[in-house]
């Protein structure tokens, strides 16, 4: 099944998020477009963070630059607009300021390449993709960016697809733990408790932290994030404490400090927005586990697929089909294609 066929009458709103930079994300985002246009698909394409330039300005590696067909909707700054050559007819110009420019909307009239310069928060990009499926979009592509994987998130978009690649780790397996890690915590359990969702919203809108007990009862804590307030949070936590709900990130130190100031976190459900605010490493999430650290999320992630690059800019690389058959095998209920040489299903070598 191709990519297309995954988005197409299913989603109105997909991100695609790389699990680091050079990962294949950019070549997946051209691949869905290439399809797109095969199709006759209109699609909106806007960014959170800067792509579509031919240098990339961390590494200074060379990327592949972002192709659009005539009839394609794209949001980027004003600056930017005129960095491409796809002419691009500016169609609403919004109130949202970067440093590279206002956010503009505008509508290919000459195929060719654009860089891409999105809003800068969440908010801002689901409002523009909400503008661009109101212009004619049949669905919008957000493109993440370094360190923005919350660009997954399910207040942005209804689906993403994960590009992983060899750029991770020298070691097949080592990409596999890392690139698992990040399914499993996008798929972290939904609360259930009908009673609390409420409130835990509201508690996650607020940016608070906040206990809430067997009575529903709620604990606000005096701190502004959970960031090495963990000993405070397990003070707090008393015999009937039913969730500790935490607004922002979710790091190992928090949940270390909780673990040595309380024997009753085992009793006890942690409860984030939504897997990107982990920021907790593979072997120490597998270790809270163990130890009985529960976290819950408002929200899961819907994950689409996952697009496979075996070459790292560093020169070395996998065997692509050894790498994509490992990487179907560990991961399971969601497809796994390798976009960058094509074959058969995404998946075979000639």
């Amino acid at each position: 099944m191709s990519l297309l066929k995954l988005v197409r009458e299913k989603y109105k709103t997909i991100s695609i998020v790389g699990m680091a930079k050079n990962t294949g994300k950019t070549m997946t985002l051209n691949h869905l477009i290439e399809e797109a246009i095969e199709e006759s698909v209109t699609i909106g394409i806007t960014s959170i963070g800067r792509d579509g330039e031919s240098l990339d300005l961390v590494t200074e590696t060379e990327k592949p630059k972002i192709f659009v067909e005539e009839g394609t909707l794209v949001a980027t700054t004003a600056d930017m607009l005129f960095m491409g050559d796809a002419k691009v007819e500016i169609i609403s110009v919004t109130d949202y300021k970067t440093p590279l420019g206002s956010i503009i909307i505008g509508r290919v009239k000459d195929s060719g390449y654009v860089q891409i310069g999105g809003p800068q928060t969440v908010k801002e990009t689901k409002e523009v993709a909400n503008k661009m499926l109101e212009l004619g979009a049949e669905f919008v592509i957000i493109d993440g960016a370094l360190d923005r994987i919350s660009s997954a998130a399910p207040s942005v978009s209804e689906g993403t697809i994960l590009s992983t690649g060899a750029t991770l780790s020298r070691t097949v397996d080592k990409v596999i733990e890392e690139t698992l890690h990040v399914v499993n915590l996008f798929k972290l359990p939904e609360i259930e408790d009908e009673k609390a969702k409420p409130l835990v919203e509201n508690i996650i809108k607020s940016g608070k932290v906040c206990l809430i007990n067997k009575d529903y009862e709620l604990k606000p804590l005096k701190v502004r994030t959970a960031l090495s307030c963990g000993n405070i949070i397990g003070d707090h936590i008393k015999e009937d404490t039913k969730y500790v709900v935490v607004s922002g990130s979710l790091v190992k130190n928090t949940i270390e400090d909780i673990i040595k100031t309380t024997r009753r976190y085992k009793d006890i459900k942690i409860i984030i927005s939504d897997g990107t605010k982990v920021f907790i490493k593979p072997k120490d999430w597998i270790r809270f586990q163990h130890y009985g650290v529960k976290v819950e999320v408002l929200n899961s992630i819907n994950l689409i697929a996952i697009t496979t690059n075996p070459y790292a800019p560093e020169g070395y690389y996998f065997d692509p089909n050894d790498f994509l058959e490992k990487m179907r095998a560990y991961v399971k209920g969601v497809p796994v294609m390798d976009v960058v040489l094509g074959g058969d299903e995404y998946g075979i070598y000639e």
